[in-house]
């Protein structure tokens, strides 16, 4: 079985900035990471690997840093890293980003099943994985909650929908987005990390993936951000150092500045 995981490198999700022009997500000079969704696609389609043999692949789009985030996948257990990197990939919209990735995965070869996370963190649309699947002209499910039966030349997956759970038999090959919290990701380990330092990374731009000039990147994004917003941060986190008695100290003092009356603290 041969499995597609498209993930996508977001910026760290508390670091993320807006630019007040152009109401775009600011990516340079920002802390970039894995979409924490796209960890779930990555784990079931290990656990297929791992259940019924085959390969696994995971893509992505973005600059030539993104290659990091194939590296973390393959570092888990994915097998192959491809990265879709050129100037005229730069800014896509879902349609445009999801045109390009089916793109990809056509000239990969024959497949079985395409996995992503649900949707990412400086989106939230999901939108690109659907949107893929109709590209590629394949039957697809949103929200995958329950780990894949795959039954001979189809599978069985569960699925969230507005009005509940819904039972899904689709043919192969399919795509399926990952809902959050359907697994437990794994963590890498010594030997993923050192494999994933030597992989080589197949890097595509739109020739190698015979892409229409009018359908990537800028050029073939109809949609226009009119304004984009952070949510409010409602709450904050400080981490306490030192031994245990030097924690509990600490700890101490921080609920005493929040007693009414002290500075810092409520009124």
């Amino acid at each position: 079985m041969r499995i597609i995981v498209c993930i996508k490198q977001v910026p760290h999700p508390d670091e993320a900035k807006v630019d007040p022009e152009t109401g775009l997500v600011i990516r340079d000079g920002v802390p970039m990471v894995l979409n924490p969704n796209d960890y779930f696609a990555i784990e079931e389609s290990l656990r297929l690997k791992e259940t019924g043999g085959g390969e696994g692949v995971a893509m992505t789009m973005g600059p030539p840093a993104a290659e990091a985030v194939l590296r973390e996948a393959i570092s888990l257990g994915v097998d192959d890293g491809v990265l879709l990197c050129h100037r005229s990939f730069a800014g896509a919209d879902t349609l445009a980003t999801a045109y390009a990735l089916a793109r990809g995965i056509e000239c990969l070869g024959g497949y079985d099943l395409v996995l992503t996370g649900s949707r990412s963190t400086d989106g939230e649309t999901g939108q690109v994985g659907p949107q893929i699947a109709e590209f590629l002209g394949i039957p697809h499910a949103a929200e995958l909650i329950r780990p894949v039966e795959v039954e001979g030349d189809h599978l069985l997956a569960w699925h969230q929908t507005d009005y509940g759970q819904e039972l899904l038999q689709m043919p192969l090959p399919a795509l399926l987005t990952v809902a959050k919290g359907m697994n437990e990701p794994r963590l890498p380990s010594l030997r993923g990390k050192m494999r994933a330092k030597k992989q080589a990374i197949t890097v595509w731009g739109p020739e190698e993936i015979k892409a229409d000039p009018d359908r990537i990147g800028l050029a073939g994004s109809p949609t226009r951000m009119l304004e984009t917003t952070l949510p409010a941060r409602k709450t904050r986190s400080k981490m306490l150092e030192g031994s245990l008695a030097e924690q509990v100290a600490a700890l101490l003092h921080e609920l005493a500045d929040m007693l009414p009356g002290k500075a810092g603290g409520r009124p």
